[in-house]
C-alpha cells in the first residue's frame, strides 16, 4: 500500500488568501510526505512527478481518528499542531484614538 520510508503528515490546513471566510479549517487532513521533487516536463512545462500517494488525500473530523486509521494500517505518521488565531478586538472608534499609532 504504501512505499517503505514513507511518512503521512497529519495537520488541520490555514485557510487560503483567497477565503475571508474560515471553511475546511476545522477538519484535519492526512496525506503523504512527497518523496520526489517536482520537476518541469520539457514539452508543456507542467510541474510533475512520479510520487502518486502525492495525489492521496484524507480528511478526519479530529486528529485522533487520522492517528487511529494511520495506526490500525500500520503507516507512520507525524502530527503537527495548529497555529492558533489571534483576535485583536478593537472598535470604530480606535481608528480616531489620540493615542494610534501613525
Amino acid at each position: 500500500m504504501t512505499a517503505s520510508g514513507a511518512t503521512l503528515r497529519i495537520y488541520r490546513p490555514a485557510r487560503t488568501a483567497m477565503q475571508s471566510g474560515r471553511a475546511n479549517t476545522k477538519r484535519w487532513l492526512m496525506e503523504y510526505d512527497p518523496s520526489e521533487q517536482q520537476e518541469a516536463d520539457p514539452l508543456m512545462g507542467w510541474a510533475g512527478s512520479g510520487d502518486t500517494n502525492r495525489q492521496l488525500k484524507l480528511w478526519f473530523a479530529t486528529s485522533e481518528e487520522a492517528a487511529a486509521f494511520a495506526e490500525k494500517k500500520g503507516l507512520r505518521f507525524r502530527v503537527e499542531a495548529p497555529h492558533e488565531r489571534t483576535v485583536k478586538v478593537k472598535t470604530y472608534a480606535d481608528n480616531f484614538a489620540f493615542t494610534r499609532i501613525r
